[in-house]
Parts: structure tokens; sequence; C-alpha cells
């Protein structure tokens, strides 16, 4: 929705396919400048680096099965299934694995990899910070959304009364939880470091930031009442 002088309006077939044009590009390449500075993704894309390791396939395609699981928990708590909005989800779930892999190997070829920690410390935050307005954006639009997100969108606004902060807290238990699993198995992590931390902890606050700055008059569905938290 879009509220302009105090009325809120249905989008535009344009401003609803450039909005998610944008949101899916930022979404995907600022995940992939995460992956390539090696300093911590986004929680759950190190979490699917993780799984990489001890799965066949390729990246994408553990991301692409990974967005497949959350969808069907997805369903299980809203206790319906909308065809429609389950295969736009996974559409966007498809594109979104593929160019993260796609902007990871251009990027790596790049030698960000080899950038000085201080630069690539500063390309990290810049890549999660990213993640955050992407995510924003898409949730607002709400047409089609990553299945990850939609996961921490229902918590948010079933559960947590709004807040942002929280929604993507508890949504962080699944991908915490693959982690430990993987480092235990393993020994090792991978896109793990200060970032996800930054994540694990900022990304809900900068997506209740983004809801109010960034393309301001685009609106959720979902509208709360004004003592409702947004962050």
């Amino acid at each position: 929705m879009i509220e302009e002088n105090g009325h809120k309006r249905r989008l535009t077939t344009t401003e609803m396919l450039t909005y998610l044009a944008i949101s899916i590009v930022l979404n995907s390449f600022a995940n992939g400048l995460a992956v390539a500075t090696n300093l911590g993704s986004a929680v759950w894309t190190a979490s699917a680096v993780n799984l990489h390791g001890i799965l066949p396939g390729s990246l994408g395609t553990i991301l692409f099965v990974y967005a497949i699981v959350v969808q069907l928990i997805n369903v299980v708590i809203s206790w319906q299934i909308n065809w429609r909005s389950v295969v736009s989800n996974l559409l966007f779930a498809f594109l979104f694995s593929y160019l993260v892999q796609f902007w990871t190997h251009i990027l790596v070829k790049l030698q960000i990899p080899q950038f000085n920690v201080g630069i690539r410390l500063v390309l990290d935050i810049v890549g999660i910070c990213g993640i955050a307005l992407a995510t924003s954006i898409y949730q607002r639009v709400d047409i089609m959304l990553h299945p990850n997100d939609e996961f921490s969108y229902l918590i948010r606004f079933k559960f947590m009364h709004g807040s942002a902060a929280w929604g993507q807290y508890l949504s962080y238990i699944i991908p915490v939880v693959i982690i430990i699993y993987c480092f235990w198995k393993t020994h090792h992590l991978a896109a793990v470091n200060i970032g996800t931390f930054f994540a694990l902890f900022c990304q809900g606050p900068i997506i209740g930031w983004a809801d109010q700055h960034i393309f301001h008059k685009l609106k959720h569905r979902l509208f709360l009442k004004k003592s409702a938290p947004t962050n």
C-alpha cells in the first residue's frame, strides 16, 4: 500500500514490479557481498553456507531447498494454504538463491576476499544493512516474500505485536541451531564472524527503521494500532 496525503491506495503494477526488482537485486547482492567478505553473513545465509559444507549440491540449491522447508513451516503457522502465495514465494526464493550464488561468484572474482580486513568489515556491515533494507521493502510490498522473511513477518505480526526486532530474533532460532549442529559435525564454521553477530542483533531494528525512512510512503498491509512498536 502507498500512503499519500493521508490516504492509502494499492500499488500500481509498475510500482509493484519496481519495488520488487529493487529489493530482490539489493537483497541478493548484499548477501553475496557479505559472503564474499568472509567476515560473517546474514544468519540464514550463514547457516546455508555451513550446510553446504556437509551436504551435496551448490549453495544456490541448498538455499532453495532451505526455502521450501521454511515455506512448509509458514503454512503450519498461518494454518492455511494460499497456493498463489506459496508459488510466488518459492519463485522469489528460486531467483534469490541463484542470484546470491551469482553475485558471490562475481564478487570473489573481483578479489574482495583479498581486501584488507578493515575494508572487508565495512563492506560486510554495508551488506548486512542492505539485506535489512531490502527485506523491509518487499515485506511492505507483500506480493511475494522469501519464505525466510515471511517466517519472521508472521512471527512479527502474529506474536510480537509488530516488533520487527523481536520477529527477527525469534526467527533466528532455526538457523542458529543449524549453525551449532554444523559446527558440532565439522568442528569448523564458515561465513560466521562479526557480521553474523551484527545481523543477529541489529538486522531487526534496521528493518524497523527502514519501514519508517526508506520509501516511507510504502506501508505494510497489516496496519497496527498506533501504540504498537515498529522496531
